[in-house]
Order: C-alpha cells, then sequence, then structure tokens
C-alpha cells in the first residue's frame, strides 16, 4: 500500500470510527490512564481485520492505540519465507506492535504438526493458538518441550468436533507439560451455555490466551456482536480476570462486519476500556 493510499484509508476509517457522540481520540483512549495497573494487555486478532491487508490490519491496530497482535494466516501466511517473515518483523516493529501470537493454526497430521512449530519459531514468538487433532497432541507436546514455544489450545464451540469447549481441552492435556494450554474464546464458550467467568476461573491454571468478543444468544445461533451488546457478562469476566491476576492478554476478536469492522472494534474497545477504568 503505497502511503497516500494508506492515509486516505486512515482517514475514512477514523472518520467512519465514532463512537457514539464521542470524539475518536476519546473513545480510544477512554479509560487508559486508569487502567496503567491492569496486569493484562488489551490486544487484537488479527482475524477481525481478515478482509484487509496485513498493512491495513497494523494501521487500524495502531489506530487504536493497541501494542499486541496475533496474526492469522491470511496475515502471515504458513509458506512464509525468512526474507518475507523479515519484512513482517520490520512492519510490526516500525508501527510499534509486538507479534504476541499467531493462529489459530490447525494441525491435522504430524507434517503439520512440524510445520506450525517451524513456523511460530522463524516469527520469533513464544505461543501459538492452535487446533491440533486429539490424536496429535502427544507430537504437539514433544514440539512445545522442543522448541519452548507455548501451545493455546482454541475451543469452537457448539460445532467443533475437536474442542467445542475448554473442557474438551483441558481434560487431554492437564497432565502434560505446562506449556500446554487453553486460548479461552468466550464468545464460542457462550454459545455452548456455559459462563465464561466461570470458564477462566475452573481452568486458570491452564489459560494461556483469550479471545474477547460478545454473542447475541447463548446457543449455537449466536452471533459475534459489539461487546457490550450480547449476552455475555463482560464485566464479571473482566472482574474474574482481575481477580486472578491474570497477566497475559485479552485479544478482541470480532467476527461481525468483516468488511468494515472498525465503529464495531472500537466499541467494542471503548467498552474494555471504560469497564476497566472504573475497576
Amino acid at each position: 500500500m503505497s502511503e497516500s493510499s494508506r492515509r486516505a484509508f486512515l482517514k475514512k476509517a477514523g472518520a467512519l470510527a465514532a463512537l457514539g457522540s464521542l470524539p475518536l481520540s476519546e473513545a480510544l483512549t477512554s479509560g487508559v490512564s486508569r487502567t496503567a495497573t491492569i496486569p493484562f494487555d488489551l490486544g487484537m486478532a488479527s482475524y477481525t481485520f481478515r478482509k484487509f491487508t496485513l498493512d491495513q490490519a497494523l494501521d487500524m491496530t495502531r489506530l487504536l492505540d493497541l501494542k499486541k497482535i496475533t496474526l492469522k494466516d491470511m496475515h502471515l501466511p504458513m509458506n512464509i519465507t525468512p526474507p518475507e517473515m523479515a519484512v513482517v518483523k520490520k512492519k510490526m516493529k516500525d508501527a510499534g506492535i509486538e507479534l504476541s501470537s499467531c493462529g489459530v493454526v490447525y494441525m491435522k497430521t504430524p507434517e503439520e504438526v512440524h510445520k506450525a512449530f517451524t513456523y511460530a519459531k522463524l516469527a520469533g514468538i513464544k505461543m501459538m493458538v492452535g487446533v491440533p487433532e486429539q490424536s496429535l497432541l502427544g507430537l504437539a507436546e514433544e514440539k512445545v518441550k522442543e522448541t519452548d514455544i507455548s501451545l493455546a489450545i482454541h475451543n469452537h464451540g457448539p460445532t467443533d468436533q475437536r474442542f467445542p469447549s475448554p473442557e474438551s481441552a483441558y481434560s487431554l492435556i492437564k497432565n502434560m507439560d505446562k506449556r500446554m494450554g487453553l486460548c479461552i474464546d468466550v464468545g464460542h464458550t457462550q454459545r455452548l451455555g456455559l459462563d465464561p467467568a466461570d470458564q477462566v476461573k475452573r481452568y486458570f491454571d491452564r489459560l494461556l490466551d483469550v479471545h474477547i468478543k460478545d454473542v447475541s444468544s447463548a446457543d449455537a445461533k449466536g452471533t459475534t456482536v459489539e461487546i457490550g451488546k450480547g449476552v455475555i457478562d463482560t464485566i464479571r469476566l473482566l472482574k474474574t480476570l482481575l481477580d486472578l491476576k491474570y497477566s497475559k492478554t485479552l485479544h478482541l476478536e470480532y467476527e461481525k462486519d468483516q468488511d468494515n469492522p472498525m465503529p464495531g472494534v472500537i466499541y467494542s474497545i471503548g467498552y474494555l476500556r471504560g469497564a476497566l477504568g472504573s475497576m
């Protein structure tokens, strides 16, 4: 993307992203000073920006004043070469954004397990969000030990045949290396009729990452809505994470409005910052 195109894009994003009656700058920074002592970070899941380029995803993340991002393969291809990875790392550095993880990475064969960890190692990250086949968990644990890259298994709700719930993954990894953990997707958890705050508390000893969102209903028909407009008790979830002294990252994964996500993203980030600022 040319510099002139980037400026035009950001101008359009800013114009579209007003939050209620708040100016954009106020919406983005609401609660920031009061959340300085919060032990965890807010970050972005790049799947939110799946219809946009990496440059655009980084620009929008920077506009939100978020310092961490987890990249999906449309932004960090699985077949990326070392020279291409160097370009991505420079873009990240120039944007002032840390690559906190990658994924969700699916692993259906032993070869894909090896490839996934090689990919994560090339990216220079310490955690990968992934979904290996259950039969490959032992091999995944071996790679975790070999590379010192943690694996956070992501649950995907009612239609997921592998790991629908946090418990479905936890029950299989609870006796494995401590770096075998969970990425709890609070939306998919709620769609199972489970309270995300309860699940976070129950499986906290293996909690490596959180994908935060809101959904329209607590069943399989639930879809993503702006945080605060759905059925998830986000305030209780945040209080639970604070009580547990969670110190990693909450990655916003906003799956609605894929062609124009910024208004809903800013609403959601503003809600989270406002809520945290009042705690």
